[in-house]
């Protein structure tokens, strides 16, 4: 595959009369940070292999405003919701995916009362559909047998149960899916949720993703799997601060892309 990924905008397939299967929300992160690209690249990869017709709003699309929501600022996040919702609307959006929890759990449960309702998925959620319905397949390849623990982010997990679709995934790379003692339900925080992610550390004597990536440590893994931007930055940062180059932090959409060598 070149290195040019195709990706089209809603605006493109409004032109040509047409409507995406499903429209990628990239969000914030997956946009302008450097890390977080690569898991955009990953994640639209599949899509590519699995022949998925999807398009992304580019230019049109603006923070959901979970951030400014969770910081307190509710006039800032209705602000930015409406205008979002406006563009979803005008192109007649039903379906959403997005590798963001954040991003998920906003425009799914925040947004329908503000009139934008949509059936919205998290990437984890969608890929497992693909695999089920035979569009997509997963194939071990240089993950067969390693120890990949996952970790839950709060909005996917705890915020909206889902737990299995991300460990499906894992479980389909012929991996040894390991549990840390806080998994699922009881699951940690990164410590970059609810806006944290953009403030200064409060006085204590350990920051909480020092203390995640110690559980995660504890179960001896080669990779952790984040289902989600933020924890993946903070769990990379936990890594760096303890062990550096031993062991890995991926998303599950680059666990599944670099098995394949997409």
């Amino acid at each position: 595959m070149s290195d040019v990924l195709k990706v089209p905008t809603m605006a493109e397939f409004t032109a040509q009369g047409k409507q995406p299967e499903v429209l990628f929300w990239v969000g914030c992160a997956g946009s302008f940070d450097d890390r977080a690209k690569k898991i955009t690249k990953a994640f639209v990869k599949l899509l590519h292999k699995a022949e998925v017709e999807f398009a992304v709003l580019g230019t049109e699309e603006s923070c959901t405003g979970d951030p400014a929501k969770r910081a307190g600022n509710e006039f800032l996040f209705q602000m930015q919701a409406v205008t979002n919702i406006e563009v979803l609307n005008a192109y007649e959006i039903k379906k959403i995916v997005t590798a963001c929890p954040h991003c998920f759990n906003t425009l799914k449960n925040e947004y329908p009362s503000l009139g934008g309702d949509y059936q919205v998925m998290h990437h984890t959620q969608f890929l497992k559909s693909l695999l089920d319905e035979g569009r997509l397949t997963i194939e071990g390849g240089k993950f067969k047998g390693k120890r990949i623990t996952f970790h839950d982010p709060c909005y996917l997990g705890r915020g909206n149960d889902v737990y299995e679709a991300p460990r499906d995934l894992i479980k389909k790379l012929d991996a040894e899916l390991v549990e840390m003692k806080n998994c699922r339900k009881k699951g940690l925080c990164c410590g970059a949720g609810g806006a944290q992610m953009f403030k200064d550390a409060e006085p204590g004597d350990k920051e909480v993703n020092i203390e995640r990536t110690e559980q995660a440590m504890e179960v001896k893994p080669d990779i952790i799997a984040a289902g989600c931007p933020f924890c993946n930055t903070m769990m990379t940062d936990g890594v760096k601060n303890k062990v550096e180059g031993q062991i890995e932090v991926m998303d599950v959409a680059e666990l599944i892309a670099n098995a394949q060598d997409l």
